[in-house]
């Protein structure tokens, strides 16, 4: 073991690129889940490193901006792509999503099939490099984590077509280069699986506090085991997330296992009740009203889906 790898000047910068990945990527990861559409941020972060990778094999300047405009870029290119595939196909939306992954990743591919040192690059934008942020790396991320979540605020939390996708485009091309894509798709998921059945701010705050102690965990036992910090922080992460998950179920197992918070459709008054009549009362408010007011069965799933 290398206790001396607890070095602050190392460990400072990458725990606060982490904060900062988690300040976007908690509240997006919600939205996410209730969505249904898991595999987007492995999609879009696939694209956002195929952008890295385009604009390095045309030449450009590693250390300047124009790799995070074109992997901005190609993000927002794949979230304007997803919102036109949304609006026609919704139904088809998750394959049509894991199609693009998959075409990003053999795109990749295939621009670094004649770098000699493709495999170590490729390495990098999966796993990431965290350890060897500096803190003037973390300025233009602070900003526009800053202006993202400004925008969530703005919307209440509640992001929709292109507003949701630009967004997320945006928050993943700026992570990606921090943390790797394997770290960006488990610290939208894990903490916002760990938080499943909880709501409003108690779930930010539990899901934040569950990603911070991840990341610290896993910062700090890869520098003392002399491990890949990308791949140890995937495992910290989920390791709390369950250990969290048990404490939530122990502390009120009725609230979460059995019960949920559900608001009419009519009056927006909350109600407890089980999971199933919430279900289905739910279900039946939102098409009443939808049919009343002529809004589409789309609405009504976003609008209602996620309450019961």
């Amino acid at each position: 073991m290398n206790w001396d790898g607890l070095d602050l000047a190392i460990l400072g910068p990458a725990c606060l690129a982490g904060l900062l990945v988690l300040a976007t990527h908690v509240p997006l990861g919600q939205q996410v889940l209730s969505r249904g559409i898991i595999f987007i941020d492995l999609a879009l972060a696939q694209v956002a490193a195929m952008g890295v990778i385009g604009a390095q094999y045309f030449g450009v300047d590693e250390q300047g901006y124009g790799v995070q405009i074109a992997a901005a870029l190609a993000a927002l290119a794949g979230a304007a792509l997803l919102t036109f595939t949304e609006r026609h196909w919704p139904d088809y939306q998750e394959p049509l999503i894991g199609t693009l992954f998959v075409l990003a990743a053999t795109g990749g591919l295939l621009l670094l099939a004649n770098n000699p040192h493709g495999g170590e690059h490729l390495k990098d934008l999966l796993v990431g490099q965290i350890l060897w942020v500096s803190y003037d790396q973390l300025i233009p991320g602070a900003l526009l984590s800053a202006v993202l979540l400004g925008l969530m605020w703005r919307h209440h939390g509640r992001l929709s077509g292109l507003w949701f996708y630009g967004v997320f485009a945006l928050a993943i091309t700026a992570s990606v280069q921090l943390v790797g894509v394997y770290l960006v798709f488990a610290s939208l998921i894990v903490p916002a699986l760990a938080t499943v059945g909880m709501h409003g701010r108690r779930r930010l705050l539990v899901a934040y506090s569950i990603g911070a102690l991840g990341y610290a965990l896993g910062l700090a036992l890869s520098a003392v085991l002399d491990l890949p910090s990308g791949a140890m922080i995937v495992w910290t992460l989920a390791g709390c997330a369950l250990i969290g998950r048990l404490v939530i179920a122990s502390v009120s197992p009725g609230s979460i296992s059995h019960r949920t918070l559900a608001f009419s459709a009519g009056g927006g008054r909350a109600t407890i009740c089980r999971r199933g009549q919430c279900l289905l009362r739910n279900r039946i408010l939102c098409s009443a009203k939808s049919a009343l007011t002529g809004a589409s069965t789309r609405w009504a799933w976003e609008n209602c889906g996620a309450w019961a």
